[in-house]
């Protein structure tokens, strides 16, 4: 089956501390993998033709997973797990596909196993809790969270976990943050791109936002339908063009806002190599130019901030994308990630390799070492 981001729900329902208290100065050299077991297991796809187009890669999926299997190593950033009070809701509320509700964990692990993948981060896929609010939100966050510290505890090494907040509800997301964090051991935060009517930059997010930057906490991001944009054109489902829009939108409130200057120790994730950032990037850099009233926001240019953010390459893994992406930030922004159940991790490992736009060292770097530079547990 050709899955495609938009499984991910239907366009619109009815209507560990984050610095990880670990030893900074672990690396890649200090993890399972060395750069010779790297080399060796590229070796071993070379020799089948994997990296000479697309058609050829289709084909030796077998020999690649051979050498993947020799030692995981990969950290997959962009990873969904659905909790079963999740899939409770999901079908109580009319959203979610069937890959959603009939997620496992076993599947999960079974994925990892064939693309090579030592580690998934798991966060709950969009809608999150747009759907509901109030006291509800906050248990059901509750119960997703604590399914999620479950399901890393039950499976070593295996997994990490980005924390789901009700961001609307301030009281609650600060009280959350506290018991993900501090209690659970999680590694970060999730959030959407958007809660209905609200971007990430909004003045209503300071105290959480000011609480994350306090905490140097890394806060992953996953793009949602916001309320501006449901059913816009027939012929086209919201995964289709805006959600990657819409984690543009959310880049550009969080650097126009000025918040990303602001609150620089937070360490940003953007889902799908930044949405259509890429190819809007003279228009990011200009506005300041052209309007004055943005220019206190970026006053290091809006390329500076942009530059410091990271990426995943979930859904983006072709030349196309990846070449947008590296023409502005740097590789070592980039990280793993396959939006499984949506997409398998396969598909990923081919997709980058086939790309023809990284080295052998800077696919090593995007597949695992930069994730354990930001997050310094998974290189335990």
């Amino acid at each position: 089956m050709n899955r495609q981001d938009g499984g991910e729900g239907k366009s619109r329902m009815p209507m560990r501390s984050c610095a990880c208290g670990c030893d900074n100065t672990l690396s890649l050299t200090a993890a399972s993998l060395s750069r010779r077991q790297f080399v060796a297991g590229a070796a071993a796809v070379a020799a089948t033709g994997l990296g000479t187009g697309l058609g050829t890669v289709l084909g030796g999926s077998r020999a690649l997973a051979q050498a993947a299997d020799a030692k995981p190593y990969r950290i997959d950033v962009h990873h969904h797990l659905s909790p079963p009070t999740y899939i409770q809701a999901a079908v109580s509320n009319n959203f979610g596909d069937g890959l959603l509700r009939n997620w496992t964990p076993e599947k999960s692990l079974a994925d990892m196993d064939q693309a090579g993948i030592a580690v998934s981060m798991l966060s709950v896929t969009q809608p999150g809790v747009n759907f509901i609010s109030g006291e509800a939100a906050r248990k059901l966050t509750r119960e997703c969270n604590d399914y999620a510290a479950k399901l890393i505890s039950d499976h070593p090494g295996r997994f990490g976990g980005f924390a789901m907040l009700p961001l609307t509800d301030t009281e609650g997301s600060l009280k959350e943050i506290a018991y993900a964090l501090d209690t659970l051991k999680l590694d970060g935060i999730g959030l959407m791109t958007n809660y209905r009517d609200k971007w990430l930059g909004d003045p209503s997010f300071l105290p959480v936002m000011e609480e994350l930057n306090r905490r140097k906490c890394v806060v992953y991001t996953h793009p949602s339908t916001a309320d501006c944009c449901v059913n816009l054109l027939k012929t086209e489902p919201p995964t289709l063009v805006e959600w990657g829009t819409d984690t543009t939108r959310t880049i550009g409130d969080i650097v126009f806002s000025g918040n990303a200057q602001k609150f620089r120790d937070i360490k940003w994730i953007f889902s799908h190599a930044g949405g259509t950032m890429p190819f809007l990037i003279e228009r990011f850099v200009r506005q300041p130019q052209i309007e004055a009233k943005y220019k206190p926001a970026v006053p290091d240019g809006a390329l500076a901030e942009l530059t410091r953010f990271y990426y995943d390459t979930a859904q983006t893994s072709n030349k196309a994308s990846m070449s947008a992406l590296t023409a502005i930030i740097p590789t070592s922004q980039i990280l793993f990630g396959t939006d499984f159940p949506y997409r398998t991790g396969i598909d990923h490992v081919k997709g980058l390799r086939a790309s023809g736009v990284f080295t052998d060292a800077q696919i090593m770097d995007i597949e695992r070492g930069n994730a354990v530079r930001l997050l310094p547990r998974l290189g335990a």
